[in-house]
């Protein structure tokens, strides 16, 4: 009888900082999430605000001490490219769900050049039950699989840039393109409805691609299949820093004790200027210490790393800068 295959217990270790993926079709971000952790064998990550299944493009996945500022990137904003099928409403307002109204498409140059003013700028909307939201610990998603519908308030978002097409290029076009440029909380493919709808004809979103989101861009990004195909070494290589999240927060560097007390939790006072969002760095090892804020003179202690955590990533640092010297040298 032949013994059973005993499964390897992967090795964890500790990982620190972003790895900027191109998030493939029909994963969800926690799946995906699951997989590259298990790629990376990191002790601990978190992603940065869920991308739909149906969605592809830029998902930062953060690891280890860069879990500490991932909200950042959930209040960022985002750029999405998208293709609207005109025409047709869908029950889920993506492909996904069954065509329930069917409309002809009759869009005239101005029809288009009216609805791009009519969706730039602040503009309402109501979350789709086909979304991640909660209503009473639930998500709306939850409810719309069991036939519910459930009220839901409308919000505010911006949206600094819509570009689409302002002419359509035959009589039998069904689709077009648009880029999307919004705030946090923009539901893309609600504003694909609403575009529909001002046109007069309905429409489904039928693709949608994140392709900014917070200062990274697509073409930063790895795929998962190339994740794969990598040795560990080269995925760790991957990487951004930590700090590549605060890459927009004012720098404060501190001496060894300020530093010291800072780390404890302890605001400092200097003469620096206010300041909302700060990156506090060690004077000596140019380590990141964590965030803060500056009010009249005071730097306040926001997310700060552990001396642990401090210790690792100095040591990979290193690791790293003796594998590239290593590699450098002539055979």
């Amino acid at each position: 009888m032949a013994s059973p295959t005993l499964k390897r217990k992967v090795v964890r270790q500790p990982v620190h900082g972003v790895l900027l993926l191109d998030k493939p079709l029909g994963w969800s971000s926690n799946d995906v999430l699951q997989k590259v952790k298990w790629l990376l064998r990191a002790e601990k990550a978190g992603h940065t605000g869920t991308l739909d299944p149906l969605a592809s493009g830029v998902l930062p996945l953060c690891f280890g001490a860069a879990t500490k500022f991932s909200q950042l990137q959930l209040d960022a904003d985002k750029t999405y490219a998208a293709t609207l099928r005109l025409g047709q409403k869908t029950s889920t307002g993506d492909a996904e769900g069954e065509v329930i109204a069917t409309r002809a498409v009759t869009v005239t140059a101005a029809d288009l050049a009216r609805v791009k003013a009519q969706f730039t700028g602040r503009i309402s909307q109501v979350p789709p039950m086909h979304s991640a939201l909660k209503k009473d610990g639930k998500a709306l998603y939850e409810y719309a699989r069991a036939g519910i519908e459930v009220e839901r308030v409308a919000r505010e978002v911006e949206i600094y840039e819509l570009n689409m097409p302002l002419e359509l290029m035959d009589i039998a076009q069904v689709a077009i393109d648009i880029i999307v440029k919004c705030s946090k909380g923009t539901y893309i493919r609600t504003l694909g409805e609403d575009i529909g709808e001002a046109l007069g004809c309905g429409a489904h979103l039928s693709a949608l691609r994140r392709i900014g989101t917070g200062g990274f861009d697509i073409a930063q990004c790895v795929t998962l299949a190339a994740l794969e195909a990598m040795s560990e070494s080269q995925r760790l290589a991957c990487l951004l820093p930590v700090n590549s999240l605060l890459a927009q927060h004012a720098v404060v560097t501190l001496d060894g004790d300020n530093a010291s007390r800072f780390l404890s939790g302890l605001p400092r006072r200097g003469a620096w200027p206010d300041a909302a969002q700060v990156a506090v760095y060690a004077e000596k090892s140019h380590a990141l210490l964590g965030t803060a804020q500056v009010a009249a003179g005071e730097l306040i202690p926001g997310r700060l790393l552990s001396p642990i955590e401090i210790e690792q990533i100095a040591q990979a640092t290193r690791a790293s800068a003796c594998a590239s010297a290593s590699e450098a040298q002539p055979l």
